[in-house]
């Protein structure tokens, strides 16, 4: 969600404020698996129309959709469960248009989203699936068209239409898990030295570090009791970053965040755990931010 996204900046870029979310350079859109994205309103259409690559049946399905809701709406931006009352059909329904690229919200997490109708991006569906499959592949990466289908919430013919475009663009690697790929253009990334990492950081539940499926959870946390702990059944809470390692989870109720540890921490740990949860960038903050650590 929106302010979701205010935080996974914050712990990417410095100086990030509360009100980031909704900068005119970035959009909301219902992105991979119908989940709110905020994106660059550039890459619109790699969010949105990626999705349709390779899927004549999901493209009519979406443009149909996108066309009654353009037509009920006549311009106008709406609550899109209103939208749905209106147009006798489930709101949720209304997703399944988003595809089309045409389809803006705009959500401050409070409250439902309103959505509006604009012209589609004009960008082919295959360019898009191309770009979204290297921007999965960038960031999680290795991975394979089977765990990129999953992410993306996409058929596997579809997803198998975008891996094959890149095909030229891969690199076969073997992982702890099993065979996967990469792009051929981050193999120096994955031989390089990692750069010194932040002393402490607090992603936001299903930030893109750790917004994983299946198998692939493994590589990132190998311990699968604490695995449990951080992809629970139901709500996921946020990940706590330690030297670029995923070492407890945290919570957040107004002012007070609650942070659960899988080992125990130094006291400069401590310390820098605490000085990151003061300077979050939340917006409509009654008083300073109060840090409970949990056994």
């Amino acid at each position: 969600m929106p302010r979701a996204a205010v935080l996974s900046m914050h712990a990417r870029v410095e100086g990030t404020a509360p009100d980031a979310w909704a900068d005119p350079a970035l959009v909301q859109v219902w992105g991979p698996r119908f989940s709110v994205f905020a994106v660059a309103a550039e890459d619109r259409a790699v969010f949105t129309l990626g999705r349709l690559a390779g899927d004549p049946a999901a493209a009519k399905w979406a443009t149909d959709t996108a066309e009654r809701l353009a037509a009920f709406l006549d311009g106008r931006e709406m609550k899109f469960g209103e939208a749905g009352r209106g147009m006798g059909v489930p709101h949720n329904a209304l997703r399944y248009g988003a595809a089309t690229g045409r389809l803006l919200l705009r959500w401050d997490g409070a409250r439902q989203p309103t959505v509006r109708v604009v012209p589609a991006p004009d960008v082919d569906p295959l360019d898009a699936g191309a770009e979204l499959a290297r921007r999965y592949l960038h960031i999680y990466g290795p991975t394979t068209a089977k765990s990129f289908a999953e992410w993306a919430g996409i058929r596997p013919r579809s997803s198998a239409t975008s891996f094959d475009a890149v095909a030229a663009e891969l690199l076969a690697v073997r992982t702890p898990i099993g065979d996967a790929w990469i792009l051929a253009a981050d193999e120096p990334s994955f031989l390089h030295a990692p750069d010194q990492p932040a002393p402490a950081r607090l992603l936001p539940s299903g930030d893109a570090y750790w917004i994983l499926q299946g198998a692939d959870r493994e590589l990132l946390v190998p311990d699968e009791a604490n695995r449990q702990l951080l992809w629970t059944p139901r709500v996921w809470p946020g990940a706590l970053l330690i030297d670029g390692e995923i070492v407890g989870t945290w919570r957040r109720a107004n002012a007070d965040v609650s942070i659960s540890t899988w080992r125990v921490l130094t006291p400069a740990e401590r310390d820098a755990v605490e000085s990151e949860a003061a300077a979050l960038p939340l917006p409509d903050l009654a008083g300073k931010i109060r840090v409970r650590w949990e056994a």
